[in-house]
Parts: structure tokens; sequence; C-alpha cells
């Protein structure tokens, strides 16, 4: 069975409905979900885990939640060299410029983006949900 690892950050429960979708379709697929939010994550983590979602609202001018989540991501950096990973997130603003940054901060750090982000706008509708339940799928 894959265990596969979602760590994730919610301000407001957007991304936190996200990483909800995401687990229900890791489990979907037979996998084994660990939910984390950075708090709770510790580097050593991955070293157990198959792959990992990850999942950030943007903040700011389009980045990455900067005391908790970025310090915990940018741990991860020296570790992801063919990890399988997806990315996922909400924003309120933009155009996903975050995203963009974020995706090639993985790939530079040698990540396995598994399949396509998955952005929303604010609150998660059916069709962002979806796509959550098929990343988690797609990391199985």
């Amino acid at each position: 069975m894959s265990k596969i690892g979602v760590v994730y950050w919610s301000g407001t429960g957007n991304t936190e409905a996200m990483a909800n979708a995401v687990s229900e379709g890791i489990k979907g697929k037979g996998g084994e979900a660990t939910m984390l939010t950075p708090d709770d994550f510790k580097l050593e983590m991955l070293d157990s885990m198959d792959a990992v979602a990850f999942g950030c609202p943007a903040m700011g001018d389009e980045v990455l939640e900067e005391t908790e989540y970025e310090p915990m991501f940018d741990s991860c950096k020296a570790k992801l060299d063919g990890k399988k990973i997806a990315l996922f997130g909400s924003y309120g603003w933009g155009d996903g410029e975050w995203m963009r940054s974020w995706e090639e901060s993985c790939k530079e750090a040698k990540a396995v983006l598994v399949c396509e982000s998955v952005i929303c706008n604010e609150e998660p509708d059916d069709e962002a949900i979806e796509a959550c339940k098929a990343l988690g799928a797609a990391l199985v």
C-alpha cells in the first residue's frame, strides 16, 4: 500500500477542504493518506512516504505562507530529488503566480510532479474538489 503524506496549511479552510479531497482520492485508489500541518510534519517523515501532496494558499504578494509553510517546505527541498509529489492550493487574487513559482522551485529540487497542480479561487467548487481527488489518486 502506498503511503502518501498530505502536508497542507490553511488559513480560511479552503485549502483544508482541498486537502481532504486529496486524501479521499488517495484512499479511493487504495493508498494510505496521512494528513499533516507544518506543525505536525517532521522532515524525516519524507523517508517513509512514497509520495507527498503539498498544499498551501497564495499569501501576500502571491507567495507561500511565510511563517510556517515556506520554512517547512524549504527544509524539504534537499529530500525531494526523485520524490513523487503534487501541489494544490487556493487563492483570492492574482493569476496563480505563486503556484508557477512553487512548481519551478520543485523542478529545481528535482522532484517528480506527477500531475498538473490544482488551484482554485477562494472556496473549492465541485470541479476543484474532483480535481483534488484525481490529484490524490495520481500519487498512488
